[in-house]
């Protein structure tokens, strides 16, 4: 008899078995489709010896000291700060855009930070209310460089246009006055210092946690006696799919090994315009800090079927998504909980954080 069945092995599922267990000396078992820990942050050691995410960049980065205190039972850290550039008509600038952006994309001389903001009042475009992806940009940087980094990309990434998308979605990304080149502004950036799926079977290493593989909970739901259950799955898929599908994006990861040491001049590069169909690369060995002979790289090719990464934030969805939270609601003994539960783009530090804070309503 298990006092939880939790579904799925990512940051939600892990979090709060290893609070249930370890704080409550609660019996859990996790239940987990892929043959892996860890969800999407999952990673591994290429034929190269190279740590790979295989699921993409997974940068730890936030802002909650209760967050980092927490993961940092499980991991010692390194201290890395992510940089990304934009590659247009074959030229690299630095994304978010900022100063070195603005002056090398226009032969521009600015040199303050009021002189930035000025050149941004001179080009925006009011737009009020902001309703999609494309007022938020073009209220603030205007249609040029709305044109330029975001439109296309985002055309790739979503296949819907920026003006048919929440503003989430290009609000995530800042826009700057300064030089700082960092993706991430955050008090807290690391990287796991052995890595993601070594933290993770950490916080699993523990006798009150069973964890089985390569299963899909629904197949053996009624052999298996619980209490309670904590769901961090798509919540459509949960319900049978009884309203419909909810729209998700997926990626397809293309890996290429080379006999050089670096591929490129950083670790993520975004092919913002339409010039390639892939919408990043991705060199891993950057996230890792390995001194290697060779390097891995991963091309990112956006798609409707797949793995679900990334919700799609439409006004339509979010109806959608409504009629299954209200079905949610109706049970008790069960909690949804995660970016595909909750059908939320949420980065990692907020999942951590969105379950800790579940954990505490469970022991009040």
């Amino acid at each position: 008899m298990f006092d939880y069945l939790i579904v799925g092995a990512g940051f939600a599922g892990s979090v709060m078995a290893e609070r249930l267990a370890s704080q409550l000396n609660k019996k859990i078992l996790i239940v987990e489709k892929r043959n892996h820990i860890g969800g999407n942050a999952y990673d591994e050691y290429d034929e190269n010896g190279i740590l790979v995410h295989r699921y993409g960049p997974h940068i730890f980065h936030t802002n909650s000291k209760k967050v980092f205190d927490y993961l940092s039972q499980f991991t010692e850290w390194r201290f890395y700060e992510h940089k990304v550039l934009a590659k247009l008509n074959s030229e690299l600038y630095p994304i978010p855009i900022n100063r070195i952006t603005l002056n090398k994309l226009y032969n521009l001389s600015l040199q303050t930070e009021k002189d930035v903001q000025e050149y941004y009042n001179s080009v925006m475009e009011k737009r009020n209310p902001v309703r999609n992806s494309e007022d938020i940009i073009v209220n603030q940087v205007g249609h040029d460089l709305f044109e330029k980094f975001f439109r296309h990309y985002t055309k790739k990434q979503w296949n819907l246009e920026p003006k048919e998308l929440s503003p989430s979605v290009c609000g995530r990304i800042p826009v700057r006055t300064n030089d700082d080149c960092r993706y991430f502004t955050d008090k807290y950036q690391f990287m796991p210092k052995d890595g993601y799926t070594k933290m993770f079977e950490k916080m699993l290493n523990h006798k009150n946690i069973e964890l089985t593989l390569n299963t899909d909970y629904k197949k053996i739901i009624n052999d298996v006696k619980f209490d309670k259950m904590i769901y961090t799955g798509p919540i459509d898929y949960f319900f049978d799919y009884k309203f419909g599908k909810l729209p998700y994006r997926s990626i397809r990861f293309e890996y290429e090994s080379f006999a050089q040491e670096y591929y490129q001049s950083t670790a993520q590069v975004n092919y913002v315009d339409n010039s390639q169909i892939f919408t990043r690369v991705v060199e891993h060995k950057y996230l890792s800090d390995q001194k290697t002979e060779k390097t891995t790289v991963s091309f990112e090719y956006s798609q409707a079927d797949g793995e679900p990464f990334y919700p799609v934030p439409t006004d339509e969805n979010k109806k959608l998504y409504e009629k299954y939270l209200n079905e949610a609601k109706k049970l008790s003994s069960l909690k949804f909980l995660g970016r595909l539960a909750e059908y939320q783009y949420y980065n990692m530090d907020q999942v951590v954080a969105s379950a800790l804070h579940s954990f505490s309503e469970i022991k009040l």
